[in-house]
């Protein structure tokens, strides 16, 4: 990634973190996002703690509406990604 890049994603996630509130939250990404954008981010999301949940790919389509494509997609997380999604679910589900 480039230097410019780089300082641009600094800042984003910087400024992320800075959020105080959960409607603070909301307003940041409905003003940054599409309305299509967060749902494919919720979508993707909702997929991710369903297969946390052991559900399968059937089941997930249906209440999700999502394709086969993100469930993959998303299911590669578990096993390619850096560890935080599996992780922040888990806290999620224990209620931290």
């Amino acid at each position: 990634m480039a230097g410019r890049d780089r300082k641009r994603r600094r800042a984003m996630y910087d400024t992320i973190l800075k959020l105080n509130s959960y409607q603070e939250c909301c307003d940041f990404f409905d003003d940054l996002c599409t309305g299509k954008e967060l749902e494919a981010l919720e979508q993707r999301f909702e997929v991710a703690r369903m297969l946390a949940q052991g559900k399968v790919y059937m089941d997930i389509m249906k209440e999700t509406g999502a394709s086969s494509a993100t469930i993959s997609r998303v299911k590669r997380v578990f096993s390619d990604g850096t560890g935080c999604m599996p992780k922040m679910i888990e806290k999620l589900q224990k209620g931290e």
